[in-house]
């Protein structure tokens, strides 16, 4: 069984398309091949990847870069942090983020439901901005009672969390924009 690590994406979200390579590349303008920036579906990682000949690609698109016959990409070309971004993709990153936590409800209200204390003073929910001790006694006592069910199950139960997919999302932006975090608890190192 294959670790978090060496898994590979299967589908990436388009942040930025590039038909003429970067700008700043030495090599000339015909010699550079087209780029497609794009974060990945399940661990989030920020990828290069090189579209097919002619392939329209729009930003925000959801392309498949598996290991089956690829429609729209020809190869993942490397995997870049954060800092590689262009500024478009940058703009665009906390909306692909948004898009792919709410197509994936059901895996983060997991999180809710599940996490547990990493030391015996600081636990999961910790991570998610706004959540102190109060408030994560809070939402263990109701998913002790019941387990949550969806976002809108979590903010009707929990006045204090009115929007529970922006924690996620806003955590998942600061483990992608932050090399130095310690803790991943959604995207892969």
């Amino acid at each position: 069984m294959k670790t978090e690590r060496e898994r590979k994406e299967e589908n990436a979200i388009v942040l930025d398309v590039l038909p003429m390579g970067y700008v700043g590349e030495q090599r000339p303008a015909f010699k550079r091949e087209p780029i497609v920036q794009g974060v990945g579906v399940d661990q989030f990682k920020l990828l290069e990847l090189v579209p097919k000949p002619g392939a329209d690609i729009q930003i925000h698109e959801r392309v498949y870069i598996g290991d089956g016959e690829r429609e729209k990409i020809e190869r993942v070309k490397r995997r870049i942090s954060y800092e590689d971004l262009t500024a478009t993709a940058k703009l665009e990153l906390p909306f692909a983020i948004e898009q792919i936590v709410r197509e994936n409800e059901p895996k983060f209200v997991e999180f809710f439901n599940k996490s547990v204390p990493i030391t015996p003073k600081f636990h999961m929910l910790h991570l998610l901005p706004g959540i102190g001790k109060k408030l994560m006694w809070e939402v263990i006592q109701q998913r002790e009672r019941k387990p949550f069910e969806s976002f809108a199950d979590i903010s009707a139960r929990i006045k204090s969390i009115p929007h529970p997919e922006r924690m996620i999302v806003s955590r998942i932006l600061h483990e992608i924009e932050d090399p130095e975090e310690k803790y991943h608890i959604f995207t892969s190192k």
